[in-house]
């Protein structure tokens, strides 16, 4: 199978993570051409990483005839003149998250991909995690019953860049930076065929003299009833902390990505020194290093993905629809937080309908089983609930 010619768009810590995955994953696939927006950076990315040319010329970068794919690692605002040059070039487009600004955007930049005929895939990482792929098959695979509510929280000291701290560029603040990962690993886990019904949201400007929100926490109900929780900050202090919880009628999962891997080192001042892992803030003290950053991550499995969907004729696990998805539940969730209310998810729909949640509930005895334990005995208790009267008892019994 053909190896695929890159133009990587951006010379940033994204550009850095995906080109670091690209020249070494599947051995095939190489950037040909990576664009900068000073001639500076660019050279020493080209330098850094062996790539054959270097350009600060957009438009030459994605039409350039020797590359098939194109890739977006620019600012949130360059996003939709590179999908629409790249679309018009008939190359395959893997866009950044988030998608767009705004859910507009993110629509004009879906029906131009849609329109031209060209792969489409969304490049949210978080949900490619070794840890998310198998927690979301579980989930599949009925392990944990129906979610009922998933919790997803990253938190940091703030983006590296200065344009992701300008909201005029980049569409907001730490939710579009940050919420856009948990709002899609939530989606995942819920169902991406349950809709997003409404959200309620609260954001705040706590430390950073900026415009825009540096922390905010969020609900967002769906279709079935179930509840997704997104935490989102700029202020954390100690590192890069990823976690997700997955509530389901059967079971529940756990998801530490970053701060507790298993890898935990201490390092006296004045000794060593050097990076240690994404947004760690010491080279000193006790370390929680990542082993191989960019499979931690996601991006070794997301890439995989996305070139084998393009090989395959098919579509990704993320899609541009998908990162429209997500751009309107930040819309939503702006909303509520100036409203200081629920606001309704505002999209084009492409689901079906989804049952609300329901349960077939056990019974003993003509009485409804609200929830059994077994005490150190060995005797089971049930709280049970008379369907007629509506009156809850105890009831102790061997072995029921």
């Amino acid at each position: 199978m053909k190896g695929h010619a890159i133009t990587m768009l951006g010379t940033g810590l994204i550009g850095e993570f995906y080109t670091n995955t690209l020249q070494g994953q599947r051995g095939r696939d190489e950037v040909r051409v990576v664009y900068s927006r000073t001639a500076e950076r660019g050279e020493a990315f080209r330098s850094r990483w062996a790539i054959a040319e270097a350009t600060t010329d957009l438009a030459a970068a994605i039409e350039h005839r020797d590359t098939d794919v194109v890739v977006i690692g620019v600012p949130n605002f360059l996003h939709e003149e590179a999908v629409g040059l790249a679309a018009k070039a008939g190359k395959a487009i893997l866009c950044t998250k988030p998608l767009g600004r705004t859910a507009d955007e993110a629509r004009r930049m879906l029906e131009v991909v849609e329109s031209a005929g060209v792969f489409g895939g969304y490049l949210e990482d978080l949900c490619y995690t070794p840890k998310t792929l198998k927690a979301i098959a579980s989930v599949e695979g009925g392990a944990i019953g129906d979610v009922t509510w998933v919790r997803s929280r990253e938190t940091h000291p703030g983006p590296h860049s200065a344009w992701f701290w300008d909201g005029r560029l980049t569409g907001g603040g730490a939710i579009v930076d940050l919420g856009c990962h948990c709002i899609e690993i939530i989606r995942n886990f819920v169902g991406k065929g349950n809709r997003p019904v409404e959200v309620l949201c609260h954001t705040d400007t706590l430390v950073h003299p900026i415009a825009d929100e540096d922390n905010a926490v969020a609900l967002i109900r769906f279709e079935s009833g179930a509840i997704g929780q997104f935490e989102v900050s700029w202020t954390f202090r100690g590192g890069m902390d990823l976690r997700d919880e997955v509530a389901g009628t059967r079971g529940t999962i756990w998801l530490n990505h970053f701060l507790r891997t298993g890898f935990e080192m201490f390092s006296a001042p004045g000794s060593g020194g050097g990076y240690v892992a994404e947004k760690a803030e010491s080279s000193s003290g006790w370390l929680f290093p990542v082993g191989d950053e960019v499979s931690e991550l996601g991006y070794t499995d997301m890439f995989t993905d996305m070139f084998q969907a393009i090989d395959e004729s098919r579509a990704p696990r993320e899609t541009f629809y998908d990162g429209y998805v997500v751009n309107a539940i930040m819309d939503a969730a702006y909303r509520s937080a100036k409203a200081h209310a629920w606001e309704p998810v505002d999209l084009d729909w492409r689901g079906a309908t989804v049952a609300r949640i329901a349960s077939s509930p056990e019974t003993f005895e003509g009485q409804v089983v609200i929830k059994r334990e077994i005490l150190p005995d060995g005797r089971h208790k049930l709280i049970l609930k008379d369907p007629t009267s509506g009156d809850f008892t105890d009831r102790v019994v061997m072995g029921a």
